[in-house]
């Protein structure tokens, strides 16, 4: 059987993450091509992307990510909405709106998709999310695609967010991947300091124990930045045998990284005993 690779094209790579529901659609176009030069080389590929400025901004404000917690639009803003399921069935629209931007990009280069929209088959957030992933298995020649999604949630929270690295741990471990690529912006894998310090340098190989210095923009993200890359990273690597954190800007890496070669960018090595 040909080997599984699952992608995470990244919410603050593929769209501009501080400007309101603006895609990087040559971005999107340069992975896809990545896909679909690794379904040309016999692989099978699943992609999830995040949600970047489609999703996290409006989450932020409206507290999507705590559930049910009746939040004034007085005191949060709101983009021009009024309550917290308004946000919600926003926040679900401008994901679908950014999902079909990926779709196209397939589409336009004659490459088969399915949609698999996390609200339709899973309950609950984080690691242990309810949710049947079998429905991930495809054929060779189509590229199944989910991202992260307000999802329902059993109890008083009712709603919540399904950070698209929880989809990706489940689904390469589940599934049983050979090989697992997050898709970053902004860096070309995992640096010893935020990028923005111009000292920052590329940590080329990490395991879970080894000290990171990374930066989660609290304002922006509700999902856990890089911090929760590397922790589910960390954990697929006992299982899967080749894990990297690669730029997305240079989406040969990825097709490198899958290959067996040492591209730019950051290995995930497998926790040691």
């Amino acid at each position: 059987m040909s080997e599984l690779v699952v992608i995470k094209f990244g919410g603050g790579l593929i769209t501009e993450k501080g400007k309101l529901c603006t895609a990087k659609p040559n971005v999107i176009d340069g992975l896809v091509d990545a896909v679909s030069s690794l379904i040309d080389l016999g692989h099978r590929v699943i992609v999830i992307h995040g949600a970047g400025s489609f999703g996290h901004l409006k989450a932020k404000t409206w507290c999507l990510a705590q559930g049910r917690t009746y939040v004034s639009s007085v005191l949060k803003g709101g983009f021009g909405l009024s309550s917290q399921d308004e946000a919600v069935d926003s926040v679900r629209n401008d994901m679908d709106d950014l999902n079909s931007l990926v779709i196209s990009s397939f589409t336009s280069k004659g490459m088969e998709t399915r949609i698999e929209k996390p609200r339709d088959f899973a309950v609950g957030t984080g690691p242990n999310f309810q949710g049947e992933l079998s429905r991930f298995v495809s054929e060779f020649d189509e590229v199944v695609v989910s991202f992260g999604d307000v999802v329902p949630v059993d109890g008083e929270q009712e709603f919540g967010i399904l950070s698209g690295d929880d989809i990706v741990y489940r689904v390469a471990v589940e599934l049983d991947a050979d090989h697992v690529v997050f898709a970053m912006g902004g860096a070309p894998g995992l640096m010893t300091s935020p990028p923005s310090n111009q000292d920052s340098t590329l940590v080329t190989e990490w395991r879970q124990g080894d000290p990171i210095d990374g930066h989660h923009d609290q304002e922006k993200d509700v999902t856990g930045g890089i911090e929760l890359k590397l922790k589910r990273a960390s954990i697929i690597s006992n299982s899967v045998p080749n894990v990297w954190l690669i730029d997305g800007e240079h989406p040969e890496r990825i097709i490198a990284a899958v290959q067996g070669k040492s591209p730019i960018g950051t290995r995930i090595l497998q926790n040691t005993p």
